[in-house]
């Protein structure tokens, strides 16, 4: 299972340095592409960094109606993210959410990439895939963030989708 979550995460990070290489989040002194997977950081902020896509696992099932001795997985995902806008009064947030969203979008297409080992250097073809579901967006939510940090009220979303993945362990 820890493979599929390698590759897909990997998979958008790789995806967002190209589509854009200015959203960056510098986490334990290395700036990188802001996608974020809570579980594989050794310390992350009390409070989620705004501008940057969170990743958080959920329910893995075998898909229904299947034969043979490797079912295929279902993975449950929720990618967060929320903004402050790029103004101090905030009056952008609309805008710059629906940025994320489109780089959401973007970073999802094509839905499949090759299952790697990424415990080694070079990562190493596993010979399968993952692939995944056109993103479910949440409704928009504006929080009032204004007494923690000063400035206008953050929007926020959350996204989910499903993860297909062929596991390691075959079925008896």
């Amino acid at each position: 299972m820890q493979f599929a979550k390698d590759s897909f995460y990997m998979t958008l990070l790789t995806r967002l340095a190209a589509l854009n290489p200015q959203r960056t989040v510098t986490l334990n002194g290395v700036t990188r592409p802001a996608v974020i997977v809570a579980e594989n950081e050794l310390v992350i902020p009390i409070d989620p960094l705004p501008d940057a896509f969170y990743i958080e696992w959920g329910r893995v099932e075998p898909v229904k109606r299947q034969m043979g001795d490797r079912a295929m997985m279902a993975m449950e995902c929720t990618i967060s993210y929320h903004t402050l806008g790029t103004v101090e009064s905030g009056v952008d947030r609309g805008r710059t959410l629906g940025e994320l969203d489109t780089e959401l979008l973007s970073m999802c297409q094509p839905p499949h990439a090759e299952k790697r080992d990424y415990t080694q250097s070079p990562s190493v073809d596993l010979g399968t895939g993952v692939s995944w579901t056109t993103p479910i967006f949440g409704e928009v939510v504006g929080v009032d963030a204004r007494y923690k940090t000063g400035l206008a009220p953050r929007l926020e979303r959350k996204a989910t989708l499903n993860v297909f993945f062929f596991p390691e362990v075959n079925f008896l």
